[in-house]
Formats: structure tokens, C-alpha cells, sequence
């Protein structure tokens, strides 16, 4: 289905406002071929387990948006969506009456790394510890310019459905620039392109056996983050409890009044 017109001439100035002023960590444009069909990739912030992670994925807009959502969907592996899995959350299609038309692409995405980045779980997200999340987040360069390792045995990707065995041809044509920065990468850290890893043993010392985190030019704005890392900790934070985050002092109280109860007694005796 094509774009209604007030759909066109929204997502257009909306692709000028993102493209003159991104948000931190984010980058999204509209597909060539098809203004409804946006990409955007997402670097993960720094004190998360995503940090340096290339995650991209799409939003699939209504011919009538703003007054409807879109599906939003991440394709590259990151433990914490199920990849290329339509999303539900209070800015997607799943609850398009909770939408509010003044919502813009920016808006929709900034909640969705707010979203990634908290532990809340909806459908199509998934849980992992943050070891877990730190090796995808290495990895996730190499899967979004391979298609996971599949690049040498490439299958077209369906509309909307862009999963490991694309070959990377989907990302590579939405993002020939970043693709190349990968790809180069890739080669000065002698990563294997059909499995991800470096080679055990190699370099000084011995190297790991994984791909390092890289952070170019194209991995976000790091320095005007800091109110987004903010946010990050805050929810983190806000996910555990008073006595957790206060541990010491509560040791220390303890401490004082085991203390006084023993002079105390030691008085009384």
C-alpha cells in the first residue's frame, strides 16, 4: 500500500528533522524505494551491556500514519529482542489507540532504546545475562554487514523480515557506509566472516577468541549522550530496590547498633 499524502509530506519533514538533529545513539532514514519503510540503526550507550553495539532494524509505517503506529522490529541479535520479531510496546502497532499523532520517527525511537535499555519484557523481547548481551553486542557488526556468516550463500529477505541469510544485502544497501566501515573492521581485526570470531592465539599475548568491540565514526554521538546515559542509569537504578543501592550504609548501621547493644550488655554485667 502507497503513503496517503498527509503521510508523505509528514515522514518528509520528519527525515529532514532527524537528518539535521539525530538523536544520541540513533540514525534512521526512509527506505528509496518506499517512504513507509524506515531504517534506523541504534548504537548502544555507554554502562549498558550494549555498549558499542550496531543494532538495526525497521519501522513499518501505516498509509495513514501519524494517526496509526508502525511495527517495530530489530533484526540484529542483541539479547534482548527475539530478532526481526514485531515488538509490542505503547509506540508500535500493537496498541494503536494508546498512538498520539504528535509522536514523530524520534520519538518512537528514543522510546525504543529507553525501552531496550530497561528490563521490562513485553512480546518479542527476550532475557539474557549482560555477558550474554556484551558478546552479541561484539559481534552484531559482523552480523549486520554478513547476515550472520551467510553472505556467500545469500537468500532475498522477505518485506519486513530480515533474519540471518540475507547475506547482508538488506543492511548493505540501506547503509553502504556503514556496511563499509564494517567491513574494514572486520578485516584489521582478522575477524572470521563466516563464523564472527578471531582466530585463537593470534596477536600479542594471545588474542581472544571473539571479535572486539569497534566504535567508529558512524557509532553514534557519545558526547551529546549524556542525558540519554542518565536516563539509562535512572532506570537502571529505579529497577532495584533502596536496600540495594544503599548496601553499605544499611552494613554500617548494623554494624553501629551491634556495637552499642554489646557495651551495653557489657555494662550491665
Amino acid at each position: 500500500m502507497s503513503a496517503s499524502k498527509a503521510a508523505q509530506k509528514r515522514l518528509t519533514r520528519e527525515y529532514k528533522s532527524i537528518s539535521e538533529n539525530p538523536p544520541p545513539y540513533i540514525q534512521a532514514h526512509p527506505s528509496d524505494s518506499n517512504i513507509l519503510e524506515w531504517h534506523y540503526v541504534i548504537t548502544g550507550p555507554e554502562d549498558t551491556p550494549y555498549h558499542g553495539g550496531q543494532y538495526w532494524g525497521t519501522l513499518m509505517f501505516p498509509p495513514n500514519y501519524p494517526f496509526a503506529p508502525p511495527a517495530i522490529r530489530m533484526h540484529t541479535p542483541s539479547g534482548r529482542f527475539q530478532p526481526s520479531t514485531r515488538l509490542c510496546l505503547s509506540i508500535s502497532d500493537f496498541h494503536p489507540k494508546s498512538f498520539n499523532p504528535a509522536w514523530e520517527v524520534s520519538t518512537i525511537l528514543i522510546g525504543l532504546l529507553s525501552f531496550m535499555t530497561s528490563e521490562e519484557m513485553t512480546t518479542g523481547s527476550v532475557s539474557a545475562t549482560a555477558a550474554e548481551r556484551r558478546a552479541l553486542a561484539a559481534r552484531s557488526r559482523w552480523w549486520n554487514s554478513t547476515g550472520g556468516g551467510s553472505h556467500a550463500k545469500a537468500n532475498v529477505a522477505g518485506k519486513g523480515n530480515v533474519k540471518a541469510g540475507d547475506g547482508g544485502a538488506k543492511f548493505r544497501g540501506e547503509w553502504p557506509e556503514i556496511d563499509a566501515e564494517n567491513w574494514e573492521w572486520m578485516r584489521e581485526n582478522k575477524v572470521d566472516v563466516a563464523t564472527g570470531n578471531r582466530p585463537c592465539g593470534s596477536g600479542a599475548g594471545g588474542a581472544s577468541c571473539g571479535p572486539q568491540l569497534g566504535i567508529g565514526a558512524g557509532a553514534g554521538s557519545g558526547h551529546q549522550g549524556r542525558a540519554v546515559v542518565d536516563a539509562v542509569v535512572q532506570q537502571r537504578d529505579a529497577g532495584t530496590g533502596w536496600l540495594h543501592r544503599n548496601k553499605l550504609l544499611v552494613a554500617g548501621a548494623v554494624l553501629f547498633i551491634y556495637v552499642l547493644i554489646a557495651r551495653i550488655l557489657g555494662n550491665g554485667e
